[in-house]
C-alpha cells in the first residue's frame, strides 16, 4: 500500500511539471515575437514619417528661398489688367508757393453776345454750337417787311437828293447874280440839307444791318439781313430756331475767342503782399490733373472782395491749348522762390504705418520677354504740391528709374496676395 502511494505521488509530480513547462515555452515564444514585431513596426513607421517631415522641411525652405522680399513679378497682360502705368522719375518745381484757386476766363473784348438791330424772322442758320468762325462771318439771316421798306425809303430819298442838289445849286447861282430872292435860295438850301441828312442816316442804318448801301442806291433790294459775328472764335450758344421772330437787341448767338484765355485767380488777404507782377504761376485743371500748366502774373486787381476776402489776379498762359475752355476750375500756386526736387503723383505713394514706399520697374535683362518685375522701395517724403509728393530715394537707387504712377495699390495687393499664398 505504501509502495502504491509512493508510485502515485511520483507520477502526479511528473505530470504536473510536464504541463507547467509546455505553456511557458509557448507563451514565451509568442510574446517575444509580438514585441519584436511591434518595435520593428514602430521603428519603420517612425523612420518613414521622419523622412517625410524632413523632405517637407527641405521643400518649404526651397520655396521660401525662391521668393525675393518686396518684389512682384507679373506678365505684361496682368500689368495691363490691373491698370499699371510707369513713368521716369521727374524733377519738379516744389514749395515756396502761394496756393490759389480760380477759373479760366476771357476778357470782355474776347466774348460776344450777338443780337440784331432790327426785328425779324429767322430765315436760315449757318452755324451750330462748337463751330469755328472768322470775324465778319455770317451766322444767320433775318427777314421782315420793314427791312424792305427801309431800303425802299433810302432809294426814294436818294433820288430826291439828286434833284434837290441840282435845284439848290441853280438857285444859289441865281441868288449870287441877284436874280433870285433870298427866300427861294434859303428854302432850296434847307430841303437839300435835310434830305442829305436823311439819306446819310438811312445809309448808316443799312450798313449796320450788313447791307450794301451803294448797291441799294443803284436799285437792288435785299430781302433779308445777315447776322454777323464781330470777332473770330467758336460758337458757344445758338439761341434761335428757324422761323423764330427775334426782337431787336435779343441775344441770338454767343461767340468766344478761346485763344485769349487767361487764368483768373483769387489771392487771400494774408498773401496779397507776396504777389508781384511777372511771377510764375503753375496750375492744373480737373480734366488733366497730372498735367502742370504755366502762366505769368499779368495784372493785380485793385478791388478787394469781402466774401471771400480776396483779390483777383490775372495771369497770361504761356501755351495756348484748344482743350481748355472758359469757366474751367483751376488749382494753382504762385511761385515765390524756386525749389527743384524729385516728385511723384500722390497715388504712387504706398503707406504702411509711418513708412512710405513706391514701386519701381526692375529692368532685369534675365527676365522673360513677357514678364515684368516690380520692386517696392522705401522713400522719405517731403512737401505735397498740386497732387505731387516730393520723394527722396535710398542712395543705392538710381534717379533714372521708372516709377509706378498708376496702379501702385493694386500692385501692393498682388504682393500681399502672393505672400499669403506662399505662407499657406
Amino acid at each position: 500500500m505504501k509502495n502504491i502511494l509512493l508510485v502515485g505521488t511520483i507520477l502526479f509530480t511528473l505530470m504536473f511539471m510536464s504541463c507547467n513547462n509546455a505553456p511557458k515555452s509557448e507563451l514565451g515564444h509568442n510574446e517575444n515575437e509580438g514585441v519584436s514585431k511591434t518595435k520593428e513596426g514602430e521603428k519603420d513607421a517612425h523612420g518613414e514619417e521622419g523622412h517625410k517631415e524632413e523632405e517637407g522641411e527641405d521643400h518649404h525652405e526651397e520655396e521660401g528661398h525662391s521668393e525675393e522680399e518686396g518684389v512682384v513679378e507679373l506678365t505684361i497682360q496682368q500689368a495691363e489688367t490691373i491698370g499699371l502705368e510707369t513713368k521716369p522719375l521727374e524733377e519738379r518745381n516744389l514749395g515756396n508757393n502761394i496756393k490759389v484757386t480760380g477759373a479760366l476766363e476771357l476778357f470782355p473784348q474776347d466774348r460776344a453776345n450777338i443780337s440784331p438791330f432790327v426785328g425779324g424772322n429767322v430765315r436760315s442758320i449757318k452755324v451750330i454750337e462748337g463751330d469755328q468762325v472768322r470775324k465778319g462771318e455770317i451766322l444767320a439771316y433775318l427777314e421782315h417787311p420793314d427791312i424792305i421798306s427801309m431800303q425802299q425809303e433810302f432809294q426814294e430819298k436818294n433820288d430826291d437828293l439828286v434833284f434837290l442838289k441840282q435845284d439848290f445849286e441853280r438857285k444859289q447861282t441865281l441868288y449870287d447874280k441877284g436874280v433870285s430872292s433870298g427866300k427861294e435860295f434859303q428854302m432850296a438850301q434847307s430841303k437839300f440839307r435835310s434830305t442829305t441828312s436823311s439819306v446819310n442816316a438811312l445809309k448808316s442804318k443799312l450798313r449796320l444791318l450788313g447791307l450794301n448801301a451803294d448797291k441799294i442806291a443803284e436799285g437792288q433790294i435785299f430781302s433779308a439781313v445777315p447776322i454777323i459775328t464781330p470777332i473770330k472764335g467758336f460758337v458757344d450758344e445758338v439761341l434761335v430756331n428757324l422761323g423764330d421772330y427775334v426782337a431787336p437787341q435779343t441775344k441770338m448767338f454767343a461767340v468766344s475767342d478761346n485763344t485769349k484765355l487767361h487764368v483768373d485767380l483769387k489771392v487771400y488777404e494774408k498773401d496779397i503782399s507776396k504777389v508781384k507782377l511777372g511771377q510764375p504761376v503753375f496750375f492744373t485743371v480737373a480734366s488733366k490733373p497730372n498735367e502742370i500748366l504755366k502762366a505769368k502774373v499779368h495784372s493785380i486787381g485793385k478791388t478787394f472782395e469781402t466774401d471771400p476776402k480776396a483779390l483777383h489776379i490775372h495771369a497770361d498762359m504761356d501755351i495756348k491749348n484748344d482743350e481748355l475752355l472758359p469757366g474751367m476750375y483751376v488749382e494753382g500756386r504762385i511761385v515765390e522762390g524756386e525749389k527743384m526736387g524729385y516728385a511723384v503723383p500722390e497715388e504712387a505713394i504706398i503707406k504702411e504705418g509711418e513708412q512710405s514706399f513706391i514701386f519701381i520697374l526692375d529692368e532685369d535683362e534675365e527676365m522673360e520677354g513677357n514678364k515684368m518685375k516690380f520692386k517696392m522701395i522705401p522713400v522719405t517724403v517731403g512737401i505735397t504740391d498740386l497732387g505731387f509728393v516730393e520723394v527722396n530715394l535710398p542712395a543705392e537707387i538710381s534717379k533714372e528709374v521708372k516709377v509706378v504712377i498708376k496702379g501702385a495699390y493694386n500692385l501692393s495687393s498682388e504682393m500681399v496676395k502672393g505672400e499669403l499664398e506662399h505662407d499657406h
